[in-house]
């Protein structure tokens, strides 16, 4: 008999949970989440690289975060579709980078429009990376 009450009263919790709203989650936006990390590091590899920079960035509902322009880094990632291989351009041909190895590695970790982000890009000096991302807004930090 006890096992009856109990079964019956926990069907009627979950019966008056589901109509309330209770049990349910309720999305608290209705934009996909895009919050990334960037990163720009001394070294080849991101795992074991100095970190020199960071920045956060926010782009919906509103371009928040402490990138110094989140308005602009957000929407040069709605340009590229997300596709972060996007941003880099070909090196400016007028910028002359000395030829010697000093890796620099720029990363972005997070969510783009609910989709997991993991990409990083190594460059050979900062020279070159400074040339290929120049007018970059999203790794201008």
């Amino acid at each position: 008999m006890r096992h009856r009450i109990a079964a019956a009263s926990a069907a009627t919790l979950l019966c008056l949970a589901g109509a309330t709203g209770i049990a349910a989650a309720q999305p608290s936006s209705l934009y996909a989440p895009s919050a990334l990390v960037f990163t720009v590091a001394q070294g080849d590899d991101a795992a074991t690289a100095t970190i020199v920079r960071a920045s956060t960035l926010s782009c919906a509902p509103t371009a928040v975060g402490t990138h110094p322009d989140p308005r602009a880094a957000c929407a040069a990632l709605n340009s590229t579709g997300g596709a972060l291989d996007r941003l880099l351009a070909s090196p400016n041909p007028d910028r002359a980078c000395p030829m010697h190895y000093a890796p620099v590695t720029v990363t972005a970790d997070g969510v783009w429009k609910g989709s997991r982000v993991a990409w990083k890009y190594t460059f050979s000096n900062s020279c070159v990376m400074s040339a290929t991302l120049n007018g970059n807004a999203v790794f201008a930090f």
